[in-house]
């Protein structure tokens, strides 16, 4: 729930700021020269590729976190079985041997979204984001499709 808490709020701030910026590419446009309207026309291009952004990372939270309740509900989520450093921090060598047995499973059954989802969480244990990015992609690709096994 924190965390949602903390999306949205993010999310709010950053539209406050993109109608911000937005106002102010708009009263430059307003005032008529050459120059404003160019400087105008470039500073409402900032807050259309923030939109953007922001749209399109809410859509993939969305779909992960159905993704996420789907499988919970099939009893299918991973089991936390990661060894943890004094810290609190994930030990690197436990997060390495979960990745390999994910990596094998999804390689066994390369088409199912389930094994997908779960060696994205094995990306994330691991701190590799982009890669747990891609694989949860490609998790939400995979249920998306008619034919899949979703």
């Amino acid at each position: 729930m924190r965390a949602k808490l903390s999306y949205a709020l993010t999310a709010a701030v950053l539209v406050f700021y993109f109608v911000l910026v937005g106002s102010r590419g708009v009263l430059l446009i307003k005032a008529g020269t050459p120059l404003t309207v160019t400087f105008g026309v470039a500073v409402l291009i900032l807050p259309v590729i923030g939109v953007w952004f922001l749209w399109k990372n809410t859509q993939f939270v969305r779909r992960a976190n159905a993704l996420a309740d789907q499988l919970d509900a099939e009893g299918g989520l991973p089991v936390d079985e990661l060894r943890r450093l004094p810290s609190g921090r994930v030990d690197r060598d436990s997060a390495d041997e979960v990745f390999a047995r994910r990596k094998a499973e999804t390689e066994a059954a390369p088409d199912d979204w389930r094994t997908w989802f779960r060696l994205a969480i094995a990306y994330r244990d691991a701190r590799d984001t982009p890669r747990a990015r891609k694989a949860m992609q490609r998790a939400i690709s995979l249920h998306q499709t008619p034919d899949g096994t979703a």
